[in-house]
């Protein structure tokens, strides 16, 4: 017979890496009380991180030892657990675009679900609740490039959207000037002006 924290255990080692576990998936094996202890237990003993309230996910085991799974494939994780839709942050996107210099110190997230902090070992990561607007186009290019330009501001938005237009692939940048009508109002005129520039 399995015991409750072994069960536990066997399940977390079947999920990729960054793979979330919840309570709730365990109450067929034992009472809330239980299932919470056997998953203070597991924490406690390393075996487990909670990474937020209800939240576990499995260290990854190395040659060089253990470490926390990457940041990214828990948010990932959470999203599927979640249904909600999750993209980095304008800054990164504003980063890989070539927009700025600047690199964010901290780890944050955007997510069409509610604002959660996560911590996994030392690191801190925020999940950050955005406008439907922000996750409309999705994670590629031409959503990367609607999240950047809100970091960005209305006061940067004429130089960076003149980067974007010579940068973008020219299907990504029709994405984004066809979805004009769902973003605020600077950010539509801006994108229209650099369009007719084209």
């Amino acid at each position: 017979m399995v015991t409750l924290p072994e069960f536990i255990l066997l399940h977390a080692k079947s999920l990729p890496e960054g793979g979330v576990l919840s309570p709730k998936e365990f109450l067929h094996m034992g009472s809330r009380d239980a299932v919470d202890q056997a998953l203070s237990r597991l924490t406690k003993e390393g075996k487990l991180l909670r990474v937020a309230r209800g939240t576990y996910v499995m260290p990854v085991s190395s040659r060089f030892g253990t470490r926390a799974p990457s940041p990214e494939k828990v948010v990932q994780a959470l999203a599927a657990q979640h249904g909600e839709i999750v993209s980095p942050h304008g800054a990164n996107a504003a980063n890989a675009l070539g927009l700025t210099q600047q690199v964010p110190i901290r780890e944050v997230y955007l997510t069409s679900g509610r604002t959660r902090h996560l911590k996994l070992g030392r690191s801190e990561i925020m999940v950050k609740h955005a406008p439907r607007w922000m996750l409309a186009l999705g994670p590629g290019p031409a959503g990367s490039a609607v999240r950047a330009l809100a970091w960005m501001g209305p006061s940067h938005v004429s130089e960076s959207l003149s980067t974007l237009h010579r940068t973008l692939p020219p299907a990504e940048w029709q994405a984004l000037a066809a979805a004009r009508a769902a973003l605020p109002s600077w950010m539509a005129r801006a994108i229209g002006e650099e369009t007719l520039r084209g």
